[in-house]
C-alpha cells in the first residue's frame, strides 16, 4: 500500500505447521499465516522443523520423562491425521506395560469454584511430598469457531514452572462429559513417563460433566459457598459420584459462608448412597488462596486410596474402565468411518435439506444413510 513502510501489514503469506504430515491435501485446513512484511535488507530464512521423532524416540523420551518429547507425544495421540493414528496405536501399545502405576484424580466444579488454583496448590502440595504430578487441563472449546484459549497453564504460574510437574492443556473439540476425546491415552502416556499423580482438570459446565468418573480413581467436586441450597445439592448428579467434596474459598470474610455451605453438604451427602462402597464421601474445607486445609485433602486421597486398595475396588473399577474405554473407541471408529464413507459425503447434503425442509422423516434420511455405510439401520 502507498506510503506504508517496509514493515506495515502485509497481504498474508502461509505456511503449512511443523506438524503437519508430508503430502498431506486439503483437509489440512490449518496453516500459519505471516502478519507482516520483513524490514528491508533483513535476511529471509526459511522456518526451522523439528526433526520428526520415530516411535523409539517417543518411546524413550516419555519412559525419561522429557516434558517436550511427552508433550509431542500427546499431540501424536490428539491428532486426527490417518498417519499419526498409526503411529499413536504403536506408541501406546509400547508404553502400556509401563502404565497404571500412578493415581488418577479427578477435579471437576462449576466455573468460578476455583479449579485451576486449586489444583495448583494442590499439585505444589505434592511436588513438596517429592511426588510427581501431572495436570490434564481441559479447555472448553468454542461451538461456533471450535477454537479453545488454552489458558489453564497461565493460571498455575508457580506449578507450571515446577520441575517435578507436568501441565497439559487440550480443548474439549466438542465432547461432552467434560473431557477430550484422548484424555484416557493423554493420563497412561503420562503414567509411563513415570508420573506419581495424575490430575485430570475438566471443564465445569455442570451436573452432567460426569465423564471423567470413568476414567479416574478418585472423583473430587469442587464446590463454593452460594452454589446451591441442600435440596439442589440432592439434584445435582455429580455429587452422587463424588469420592470427596472441597468446599473452595474458605478463606477471610468468606470463611463463615464456606463453613455453613460445609455443613450443608454434609446433610446432603447423610442421604446419598457413596459413589464407592464402604467409603462415605467426605467433605472437607479448604482454601486454595492461602494453602489451608490442601493437606487434609490429600491426606483423604490417601486414605481413600488405601481402602479401595486393601477392599479390591481399584482393580475392579480400573477394569470395568477399560472395558468403556474399548466401548468410547468403538463408537468412535464407527462414527469416524461413517463420516468419512464417500457415499454418506455425496448423499448427506440432499437428505439434509431434505430433512429441514420437512420433505423427509429424520428417521428415514437416517436410515438410508446408515445403509449407504453398510450398517444396519435404527
Amino acid at each position: 500500500m502507498k506510503g506504508l513502510p517496509d514493515s506495515a501489514p502485509a497481504k498474508p503469506g502461509k505456511t503449512r505447521p511443523e506438524w503437519v504430515p508430508d503430502g498431506a491435501g486439503a483437509g489440512f485446513a490449518t496453516s500459519i499465516v505471516c502478519g507482516c512484511r520483513p524490514a528491508a535488507g533483513a535476511a529471509r530464512h526459511p522456518p526451522a522443523r523439528r526433526r520428526a521423532l520415530t516411535i523409539d524416540d517417543y518411546t524413550a523420551g516419555v519412559r525419561a520423562g522429557d516434558p517436550t518429547i511427552l508433550g509431542r507425544a500427546i499431540s501424536l495421540i490428539e491428532s486426527n491425521a490417518a498417519t499419526h493414528r498409526a503411529q499413536a496405536q504403536q506408541l501406546l501399545a509400547r508404553l502400556q506395560a509401563h502404565s497404571g502405576r500412578a493415581r488418577r484424580i479427578g477435579i471437576t466444579g462449576i466455573p468460578g469454584a476455583g479449579k485451576s488454583t486449586f489444583i495448583e496448590a494442590f499439585g505444589s502440595h505434592l511436588t513438596g511430598l517429592k511426588k510427581r504430578v501431572a495436570v490434564l487441563a481441559i479447555d472448553p472449546s468454542s461451538s461456533l469457531t471450535g477454537g479453545s484459549i488454552l489458558a489453564d497453564k497461565v493460571r498455575m504460574p508457580r506449578l507450571g514452572v515446577d520441575p517435578a510437574a507436568f501441565i497439559r492443556p487440550s480443548p474439549s473439540g466438542g465432547s461432552l462429559g467434560g473431557v477430550a476425546r484422548k484424555t484416557r491415552e493423554a493420563i497412561l502416556v503420562c503414567e509411563a513417563a513415570g508420573f506419581d499423580v495424575v490430575i485430570v482438570e475438566t471443564v465445569g459446565v455442570g451436573q452432567s460433566e460426569v465423564t471423567v468418573r470413568t476414567m479416574v480413581d478418585l472423583f473430587l467436586v469442587l464446590m463454593i459457598a452460594g452454589a446451591g441450597d441442600e435440596m439442589q445439592g440432592i439434584k445435582k448428579g455429580v455429587i452422587e459420584l463424588a469420592d470427596a467434596i472441597v468446599i473452595n474459598k474458605a478463606d477471610g470474610d468468606n470463611r463463615p459462608r464456606a463453613l455453613g455451605a460445609l455443613a450443608d453438604m454434609k446433610r446432603v451427602l447423610h442421604y446419598l448412597q457413596p459413589a464407592t462402597p464402604g467409603w462415605p464421601t467426605p467433605a472437607l474445607p479448604a482454601s486454595a488462596l492461602t494453602g489451608e486445609g490442601v493437606p487434609a485433602v490429600w491426606d483423604a486421597c490417601q486414605a481413600f486410596f488405601s481402602h479401595v486398595e486393601a477392599a479390591g475396588i481399584l482393580a475392579r473399577r480400573r477394569h470395568e474402565q477399560d472395558v468403556q474405554w474399548m466401548h468410547s473407541l468403538i463408537t468412535e471408529g464407527l462414527r469416524t468411518r461413517f463420516y468419512t464413507c464417500l457415499s454418506v459425503r455425496d448423499r448427506l447434503p440432499a437428505l439434509e435439506r431434505a430433512v429441514a425442509d420437512g420433505r423427509m422423516p429424520a428417521f428415514a434420511a437416517a436410515t438410508e444413510l446408515l445403509g449407504l455405510a453398510n450398517l444396519p439401520g435404527a
